[in-house]
């Protein structure tokens, strides 16, 4: 180590009150770097554990699924006509743009009538848009979004692995556009089916703290969290607590 760098660091630990011993300054790097090497290792477990859960959930879900989406998918035509699905480009984690699958809760020509009914957006925070009685679902998609199963079809995206069967939920690229930096930092982790915010009251919950919630979900992830997570999902679904 250069002598004049050696004295700098010297002075500085020092200040701090810290061991100033080039022995000292070298386990003091040790201990760093081990700890950085455990966090790591760490992390890289959780994401292959929870891949590994994602194959083997998505899987059994889409086969104990497939007589609902056969009756759904027959539903949907019997109301509207094709398609059955609709694909929706969203963004996954670092900024990746995929398509994500849902069964078709709107009429035909859904898209184009959203700038017709984008000042009555119901969403106080102006990112999302949300309607309680959007007048494009139809009679089929509003018990499909009551119990989010117009989203059961995603089960297929965290197949092939652009969503977890826990993370935050995926936004649209025009909401991404109007985030802030702060907002960007939800998009550091894959995307999920569920997440803190959707057990908490789902559209009723501000996007402000839709964002705290999936930062908390972040800085604190782990697998037990996921499958409680999971768990608290279920009664949420099933009650419908704030779907629309």
């Amino acid at each position: 180590m250069n002598e004049s760098v050696y004295q700098a660091r010297r002075e500085m630990f020092k200040t701090l009150d810290l061991p100033v011993s080039r022995a000292d300054i070298k386990r003091l790097r040790w201990r760093q770097r081990s700890r950085l090497l455990v966090w790591e290792w760490a992390l890289g477990s959780l994401l292959v554990v929870k891949r590994i859960l994602d194959v083997i959930c998505s899987l059994i879900a889409i086969i104990l699924l497939m007589p609902l989406f056969l009756f759904i998918a027959l539903m949907i035509v019997l109301e509207d006509g094709w398609p059955v699905f609709y694909v929706q480009q969203r963004v996954g984690i670092n900024g990746r743009i995929f398509n994500l699958y849902k069964f078709r809760s709107m009429r035909r020509g859904a898209d184009r009538l959203k700038e017709e009914l984008i000042e009555q957006n119901e969403s106080a925070d102006g990112v999302i848009f949300k309607m309680k009685k959007d007048p494009r679902i139809t009679r089929t998609g509003r018990i499909l979004r009551r119990f989010s199963l117009d989203e059961t079809p995603q089960f297929f995206n965290v197949l092939i692995g652009d969503l977890s069967l826990v993370g935050p939920r995926p936004p649209l690229p025009a909401e991404v556009a109007q985030y802030t930096l702060a907002d960007r930092r939800r998009l550091h982790v894959k995307p999920g089916l569920t997440c803190l915010w959707q057990i908490s009251g789902r559209s009723e919950i501000p996007f402000e703290q839709q964002v705290r919630l999936d930062l908390e979900y972040i800085h604190s992830r782990s697998l037990w969290q996921d499958i409680r997570i999971m768990l608290k999902t279920v009664p949420a679904v099933l009650f419908g607590r704030g779907a629309y």
